[in-house]
Order: structure tokens, then sequence, then C-alpha cells
């Protein structure tokens, strides 16, 4: 029998609550006392509590304290509480009931934690991160999860809907050979639902950036945007992932010491192992978009060239146009300049009365726009 075992075969001994200093009240503008609100009792927050002896469920007490107070009857039982975001009155109660550490009741408390796997004595204190793909929105919802685990108990307290561990409860249920290993079969089948969960989100993701490689070629201008959104998710849940197996890899230290059941270490290694495909997945994800995000923007940054090229094509040829059009103007300006001079009709103009004026007037036009012409063509403005 293992050491684990052994120890729940012994009563249960509850270690002393760490009480917290009482929050300083606020004070009400209306005059007059004022009492304050009694607690809300911790059962308010109990989703499911149950004794399991043999793999197969006893009881279901109506408050923790009931549950406690069981576990020393039945020396080869161990009961299972699960709690639905709890108010910190509520999760005080419960870590007063079962004894528990007021550093891992005040990270639960506070949440927003990152995934880690502490141990206080003889219970383990875990923290998982639920993952949810929305497709309308292409985001990941992330919920946390905190699994207080003991020899007597499995104390779980969640603050979003995922995981589903109703679903997990029922599955512990209806295979009692697995239940009947303990504890530390509750925390695998949570930590198989989590880690399951994950599959989704990652076919999600491989979706989006599909979608975002044929955007990118297809020169879609709001792809970079999504490419920076889909990047953030990415990020976000490769923290929710990567700390996995690290927690796995000292849970597996841990087997020899604490003599785990073979079948349940095949079974958390096979956890081990669907984490580590998830975690390489991401990671490639992760590379994938920082590849996608710089060929878009090799892809720009070429159809700008090509834009900016097509614009100074255009002021080329707007260019020529102006100068043949100079050209012209300048040719027929000069015929213009000598006939306006010549019909002014002075009589001190001598060539006005020369027999010659005449065609010594056209002559001169014709030289000079023949000349323009010449010196205009050799510059190859017409």
């Amino acid at each position: 029998m293992s050491d684990w075992r052994s120890r729940a075969l012994r009563p249960y001994k509850r270690t002393a609550p760490h009480r917290r200093t009482e929050p300083v009240p606020e004070h009400a503008l209306e005059p007059g006392p004022r009492e304050p609100a009694p607690p809300p009792a911790p059962e308010s927050s109990v989703v499911d509590a149950a004794v399991y002896r043999d793999g197969r469920r006893v009881s279901t007490p109506a408050t923790l304290a009931e549950a406690y107070k069981r576990l020393p009857d039945a020396p080869d039982a161990m009961a299972w509480i699960g709690m639905y975001r709890p108010s910190e009155e509520q999760l005080l109660a419960a870590a007063e009931v079962f004894g528990l550490h007021e550093l891992a009741v005040e990270d639960a408390i506070v949440a927003h934690q990152r995934p880690k796997l502490e141990r206080y004595g003889d219970t383990l204190f875990v923290v998982l991160r639920a993952a949810r793909y929305r497709d309308e929105t292409e985001e990941v919802d992330f919920g946390e999860l905190h699994v207080f685990v003991n020899p007597d108990f499995v104390l779980t307290v969640r603050h979003s809907e995922a995981p589903d561990l109703a679903a997990v409860r029922h599955r512990m249920e209806q295979d009692p050979e697995l239940l009947r290993l303990g504890t530390e079969a509750v925390l695998y089948a949570i930590m198989d639902a989590v880690v399951d969960g994950y599959a989704p989100v990652v076919a999600g993701l491989q979706n989006d950036i599909d979608e975002i490689e044929t955007e990118v070629f297809g020169g879609d201008p709001k792809v970079s945007r999504r490419i920076y959104e889909l990047s953030r998710e990415v990020v976000e849940f490769q923290r929710a992932t990567r700390p996995l197996r690290r927690m796995l890899q000292d849970l597996s230290a841990g087997f020899q010491k604490y003599r785990t059941d073979e079948e349940l270490q095949r079974y958390l290694r096979d956890v081990d192992d669907h984490a580590t495909t998830v975690v390489e997945r991401v990671d490639g994800f992760r590379q994938m978009l920082a590849d996608i995000l710089a060929v878009n923007g090799t892809l720009v940054t070429q159809q700008q060239n090509a834009e900016m090229k097509l614009l100074a094509e255009a002021g080329h040829a707007q260019n020529e146009e102006i100068k043949k059009i100079s050209s012209w103007a300048a040719i027929l300006f000069a015929p213009t300049l000598v006939g306006t001079i010549y019909g002014m009709n002075f009589d001190a103009m001598p060539e006005l009365h020369w027999a010659f004026g005449y065609p010594f007037a056209i002559l001169l036009m014709a030289v000079v726009c023949v000349s323009l012409y010449l010196i205009f063509k050799h510059r190859d403005w017409l």
C-alpha cells in the first residue's frame, strides 16, 4: 500500500487554521448604528460535495463541516468538494474546516495566478488555466482553477465556467476502478480535462492562421491588425500551457517517493504527452505568426514600392507632355510676336513701306520657328 493511501487510513488531524485580520468596516453615510451583514455560508458556493469510499459515492454531505466529520469514520474514504466563485469569507471558512495553508488560500482568493504546483505539508496546491476558443470573436477565454489535493480530500475552486468539472466528476463516478486510486486520480482527471480542452483552441488558432496566410497574399490591408491581435492570444495561451510540462515533471519526480500507483503513473504520462504536444504547437504558432508578420511587412513594402514606381512613371510621363506643350507653345509664340509687332501700324516703322517687308517678316518667322524646333528636338523635348 502506498504512503499516500496509508496516510489516508489514519485519522486525519486538522492543522491549526491560519486566521486573517478582519478588514476595517466602512462607515455608512446614514446616521445611527448599522449592524454588519453576517458572512455568507461556504455552502452557498458549493456546486457539489461528496464522500467516496472504494470508488463509489457513499454520501452527499449538506455542509463542508459534515463532509469533514465523516472522514475519520471511514479511514479509506475521501471527500470531493467543488466550489464556484466563492467569496473571501466563504473560502476562508472552507480553509478553516480543512486546515488549508494561508498562502495557498490567499492565492485562491486573489486569483489571476500563473499555473503552478506547490506542496504545503500533505496538501498539494495546483493552479490550472483552462481555455475556450470563441470563433465569432477569434478570442481565447481563459478560466482559472485552484485545486487542493490531500490524501483525504480534494477541494476545487473555480473562478470561471471552464473547465466543466461536473463532466469530470461524472466520468470518475462511471469508472470506480480509477476513482478507487484516491485523490491523486481525481487530480489526474482534472488535469486531463484541462489539457483535452486545449485541443479545440489549438484547432481554432490553426484555422485563423491559415485564413491570415490567405489574406496576407491577397493584399488585405486589415490583416496586420488581425496578426497582432492573434499574436496576443497565442502569447496568453502560451503562458497558460507552458508551465504544465514543469508541473507534470514535478509530479513524475514524486512517483517513487509517494509510491504512486503504476496505472495512475501511465495516465499522468499520457497527460504529459498531450501537454507537450500542445506546448509545441503553440510555440510553433508564435513563430508562424512572427514569420507571417515579416512576410506581410515585405509584401506591404513591395506594394508601396510598386505604387511609388507607378507614381514616378506617371510623373515622368506628365513631365514629357509638359515639355512638348511648352515647346510647341514657344515655337508658336515666335511668329505671333513678330506678327504682333508689325501689326501695330506705326508710320515710323521703315519695314512697313519696304517692298520686301512682308517676305522678310515671313522669313523671320520661319527661321525662328525652325530654329526653336531644332533646339527642342535636340534636347528631346519633341
